[in-house]
């Protein structure tokens, strides 16, 4: 813990404390480093509060659903929820829900942490996937406040690190009141750092959870059109070949890009004009349109309209090695599953779906192609779609958010989270 903090003080906060604070004296205060130094003074009204952490937009909107489910459970609760990024706050704010309120998490340093805690005097602290920021968990926990993290992910990766500072590892552990992994493997990395067998919980996909919303139709065929979601850098450039290929026999090919991160936008531009295919650009205001081949949907929170729009979705992240997005929001919009090699992130669901038939791996622009071909055709796309639909069956959340709620409202003492009791009927089937 002491060299944590000794590379933190030294290196990252002392350069957002001098820009924060720079910002003060020239009047020009940037409001996301004063959100997260709390110089914005907030100043909460009084409530009974559960803390949500979750790193970005993906997180957010995977545990949307269990939140959901959380304040219809208990009217009278207020949830604060924190991300690690501007956008993530702007699609939580876009909830529009006054009992939420969305804020950047605050910086991991105990000063901080101690006048937030303060502020906010939270119930429980809920993490969502794998945001085990140290000096959050431990204050929280020393103050008694009960730490929950659900859908959480550890890889391989991950637990080498955490392996090399076991006495932390163990603190951190010890702080965790209640876990639900994501799988097995997290399972194992967790009970293998020291947490206790019986604080881990069922295993839960929140993004297994994801649900098709009524969006405004697109203007050219679905069964044409293609989405490449989330992608990565040096991901675009094999989908635009890929789909320039494809097109010199299917002209009626559509494509939706999608970047994970729309700052990317000039550098894709160049890719696609290097290309030669015509394009419009979502964030420089155009609308989609029939005639032209590619449009470049850089804005967030929009995925929904992109999924309902394409019969075939390429999954970013999978092509270079970032781990893979999740295959659960193309499937449940029907939408035919492409995917490359790197699935570490999902890996029982894409095991699950090469099964079954549900996806297809590619691993290169002329495999991409040859796949696109393949699935330009409305029976395939629906056959695929449904093998992946029901292949991700399994993958329900349903107990095991009813077991998160349970374990907070024993944790947190909410008597309205508690199970609802069996009737008659159940308790003979007991």
């Amino acid at each position: 813990m002491l060299i944590y903090r000794l590379i933190l003080s030294l290196t990252l906060w002392p350069w957002l404390g001098l820009r924060s604070q720079w910002g003060l004296w020239t009047g020009r205060r940037d409001r996301d480093l004063a959100e997260r130094w709390l110089l914005d003074r907030p100043r909460p009204a009084p409530a009974r509060r559960i803390w949500v952490h979750a790193a970005s937009n993906g997180e957010l909107a995977s545990v949307r659903g269990a939140l959901r489910r959380l304040l219809d459970r208990d009217p009278s609760l207020h949830l604060l929820v924190t991300c690690n990024t501007p956008s993530g706050r702007a699609l939580v704010a876009g909830w529009g829900d006054a009992r939420i309120e969305p804020r950047l998490a605050p910086v991991d340093l105990p000063p901080v942490l101690r006048r937030f805690l303060d502020l906010w005097r939270p119930s429980a602290l809920v993490i969502v996937e794998n945001e085990l920021w140290p000096e959050r968990l431990l204050a929280s926990a020393a103050r008694g406040i009960p730490v929950l993290v659900i859908g959480a992910r550890m890889s391989a990766r991950s637990h080498r690190v955490w392996s090399r500072l076991p006495r932390l590892a163990r603190r951190l552990m010890a702080a965790i009141t209640w876990l639900a992994p994501q799988d097995d493997a997290s399972r194992d990395r967790f009970a293998g750092l020291g947490l206790a067998p019986d604080r881990i919980g069922p295993a839960m996909v929140l993004k297994s959870a994801a649900a098709a919303a009524g969006t405004a139709p697109l203007p050219f065929p679905r069964a044409r059109t293609i989405l490449a979601a989330s992608t990565h850098e040096g991901e675009e450039e094999i989908v635009l070949d890929a789909v320039a290929e494809a097109r010199a026999q299917r002209p009626d090919l559509h494509l939706i890009l999608a970047p994970r991160h729309p700052r990317r936008r000039d550098g894709i531009e160049a890719a696609i004009r290097a290309r030669g295919l015509a394009f419009a650009t979502r964030s420089r205001g155009a609308e989609p349109d029939a005639e032209t081949p590619v449009y470049l949907a850089d804005t967030l929170g929009e995925m929904d309209r992109w999924y309902a729009g394409a019969g075939i979705t390429v999954v970013g992240g999978s092509l270079v090695d970032r781990g893979g997005h999740t295959p659960f929001e193309p499937a449940a919009h029907g939408s035919a599953i492409l995917t490359g090699p790197h699935v570490s992130n999902a890996a029982p669901a894409y095991a699950a779906l090469f099964a079954a038939g549900g996806a297809i791996e590619v691993r290169d622009a002329a495999s991409l192609a040859a796949a696109i071909r393949a699935l330009a055709d409305p029976a395939r796309q629906a056959a695929q779609a449904g093998a992946a639909s029901a292949a991700l069956a399994a993958f329900g959340t349903d107990a095991a958010i009813d077991a998160f709620l349970a374990a907070l409202g024993d944790a947190a003492g909410l008597a309205a989270l508690a199970p609802e009791p069996e009737g008659p009927e159940d308790a003979v089937h007991a």
